[in-house]
């Protein structure tokens, strides 16, 4: 009865409807348009859910219905959930002046098509400003102006770098574009994500190399189905450039480019940063696309996905918005790379107490799904044990949603775990998972300028996991630039969940090599 008391005290407005009792008649067509219009504002107003409380006056008065009222109230909010493409959730009963009071939770579950793109890149070479003026669909100052729709910190507006990961949201509906008017509210992103058909989530990474390594977490971190990499015309192609695309490519995802700024330099300029950027992906044995008309769109968007090797290249400016037409039906064509598998599993990139929620954690979903109210283990804490603890709430993009699916990318209220406990590189799965302190990978050193022996402690990224290991021993012995071969490897601090197969990025302070775990020691 507490939640049904709440419920009045609030009255009607934003995601709570009151109804007496709804019939047949309320299925007739005006009628049943004008419900479903107001089910879907209700459903808006309240993120991806909304709460009929029904045996009740519109000014809150509790009535009581009959049994069989009672049932076909039910049916026809459910009939009319359906056109809006929601559910019921939960239903509570209550026995109240002879007669039944309920509250039916609608729901809209996120069925839509959902890839994220990660973006890479030197620092100013315009990546954020780039997304920026795809989701708002705004011109650029010149400046950066529309970059600071997505960088959140202080320091990143006052000195126009960007220093953390930072997400953004891009929607289509029937083909077209469903911009964001002001990029800054989080009830616009809800909007996005309840009318758009299909959803491109940006990672934007960061361009500066102190930072290097929060760029290989947006990376690896993410489920990411596609890179995006900014090279500026008038720059060219920088050391930071070969760096992220080595990242992109051992991590063996499909490679867009886009040369921004070119508003700024003369023809023959732009031609010389297209033949460097060119020859560069011919050298790591890619295959470059210029892109000049939809045609070429059509043409390439049927191979990147399946073909890796083929990599479109776009000219762009923030500025004119040259190009930016290109790019976007690019997007659109993109299909999602992954397909579900498996249990649910996510690595978690960020942890939050929130006021009047409690504990949540954000990342993007690696497989399977997991709903509202499930049960799910969290961990490993430093004793390599996992806890089960009840998943409470998910939002995505400040939308509320009923589940997740692999992809997506979420923040999940949790109950039985403290945020102090919580580390980035932690997971949360259905499956109770295993505790991993040793494995055996296949390794391969892109650069180094001594050689690497047993006792090398370099920083190892694998999805959001961020850890000092130790070589242990190392098949011949030794390696250097160049060689490949088979080491045993153990996290020095905290064990992790990690899986045979899996990819990896080792560092001191550049990238020096990558790995694969092709064996898990007991």
């Amino acid at each position: 009865m507490e939640k049904l008391t709440s419920l009045l005290e609030r009255g009607e407005g934003e995601n709570v409807e009151f109804k007496e009792y709804l019939n047949s008649t309320h299925l007739r067509e005006n009628r049943f348009r004008q419900l479903a219009c107001q089910m879907n504002h209700r459903v808006i107003m309240g993120k991806g859910r909304a709460y009929y409380v029904i045996g009740v006056s519109d000014s809150g008065v509790i009535k009581g219905i009959d049994e069989s009222r009672f049932k076909e109230t039910v049916e026809v909010l459910g009939k009319i959930a359906k056109e809006i493409e929601a559910e019921i959730g939960n239903l509570e009963k209550y026995s109240v002046n002879g007669g039944y009071v309920g509250i039916v939770e609608i729901i809209k579950s996120n069925a839509r098509e959902h890839i994220l793109i990660g973006t890479a890149g030197h620092v100013d070479h315009g990546k954020s400003t780039l997304v920026g003026s795809l989701i708002t669909g705004l011109s650029d100052d010149g400046d950066g102006a529309t970059r600071i729709f997505l960088d959140v910190l202080k320091h990143e507006i006052e000195r126009g770098l960007s220093a953390e990961l930072s997400f953004a949201v891009l929607g289509f509906k029937d083909g077209k574009i469903l911009r964001l008017k002001n990029p800054m509210s989080k009830e616009e992103k809800a909007r996005i994500v309840e009318r758009a058909e299909k959803l491109v989530s940006f990672v934007d990474t960061v361009g500066h190399e102190p930072w290097l390594r929060t760029t290989i977490r947006g990376l690896l971190g993410q489920k990411i189905d596609y890179g995006l990499l900014v090279i500026a015309a008038n720059d060219g192609v920088m050391r930071t450039t070969r760096e992220h695309l080595g990242i992109l490519l051992a991590m063996e995802l499909p490679v867009i480019v886009a040369i921004t700024k070119v508003d700024m330099v003369s023809e023959q300029k732009l031609k010389d940063t297209v033949s460097q950027t060119s020859n560069l992906l011919r050298s790591v044995g890619r295959i470059p696309f210029l892109i000049k008309d939809s045609k070429d769109v059509a043409k390439v968007s049927k191979f990147i996905s399946e073909n890796k090797y083929i990599v479109p290249i776009i000219e762009t400016s923030a500025v004119t918005l040259e190009g930016y037409d290109l790019l976007e039906e690019l997007l659109y064509r993109l299909p999602k790379r992954y397909t579900a598998e498996k249990e649910f599993l996510m690595y978690i990139d960020k942890v939050y107490k929130v006021t009047g929620v409690g504990t949540v954690v954000s990342g993007s979903v690696k497989s399977g799904e997991l709903r509202e109210g499930e049960d799910v283990f969290i961990g490993p804490f430093d004793d390599g044990t996992f806890r089960q603890v009840r998943v409470v709430s998910i939002e995505m993009h400040h939308y509320r949603i009923s589940k997740t699916k692999f992809g997506d990318v979420v923040g999940i209220a949790l109950k039985g775990v403290k945020f102090e406990e919580i580390r980035r590189g932690m997971v949360l799965s259905k499956k109770l998972p295993r505790a991993v302190r040793e494995f055996e990978a296949e390794v391969y050193v892109f650069t180094h300028p001594t050689l690497i022996k047993p006792g090398y402690e370099p920083v190892l990224h694998s999805e959001t996991i961020a850890e000092t290991v130790t070589f242990k021993s190392i098949e011949k012995g030794y390696l250097r630039a160049g060689d490949r071969d088979r080491v045993r490897i153990r996290f020095k601090y905290h064990p992790h969940c990690v899986f045979k197969g899996q990819k990896f990025i080792f560092r001191e302070s550049r990238s020096k090599g990558m790995g694969e775990i092709i064996r898990i020691v007991e």
